[in-house]
């Protein structure tokens, strides 16, 4: 069986994106890395440096090592201003220093042996709205070589409200049957 890890983006606890995922992984074993428990520094960009780029003292390479650990990953946002949250984006962010640390060498390799699908709840038009956001993905998994299972967008704003959205909650019931 696939081994599954989500990865939450959210700050809110139990908020709308939150709830949907646990819609889709009830009753499923995953590993449940809530990006908001860690400390993940921004990406100091040292590329083009003859250092090249610097460890940070921080939790991203124990989260990294969690999800290499998976096949199935779950990436789990709100969507702010058209896109993941900061969280989320800080985290992917740094995937450029895994792509060049000597201590990682085959980093894309394993991340291209996955399949990733992206929960995300918004208020306002999410499905509309969103969408600038999933392309990003799309483009961050076709970079990595990674399989785009699919995507939700759900309507939510205050706590609860994604209850309401019979649209995601069916294709989150969709999404679970091919994890199990």
């Amino acid at each position: 069986m696939k081994t599954i890890a989500v990865i939450d983006g959210g700050t809110r606890p139990n908020g709308n994106t939150a709830t949907l995922t646990n819609q889709i992984t009830e009753g499923i074993s995953v590993e449940l890395i809530q990006l908001r428990d860690y400390t993940i520094y921004p990406i100091i960009d040292m590329r083009h440096t003859l250092e090249g780029f610097q460890n940070r003292t921080d939790d991203y390479h124990a989260i990294t090592d969690k999800i290499l650990a998976h096949d199935i990953l779950i990436f789990s946002t709100p969507i702010y201003w058209y896109s993941m949250s900061g969280l989320m984006k800080n985290f992917v962010d740094r995937w450029s220093h895994s792509l060049r640390d000597a201590n990682s060498p085959d980093f894309k390799e394993k991340m291209a042996a996955k399949k990733a699908y992206v929960i995300a709840v918004g208020g306002d038009t999410p499905n509309v709205k969103g969408l600038p956001m999933i392309q990003q993905f799309q483009y961050i998994f076709d970079f990595m070589g990674i399989e785009f299972g699919g995507y939700i967008l759900g309507v939510g704003n205050k706590p609860g409200d994604i209850m309401q959205d019979q649209k995601a909650l069916f294709t989150a019931a969709q999404i679970k049957k091919e994890l199990i």
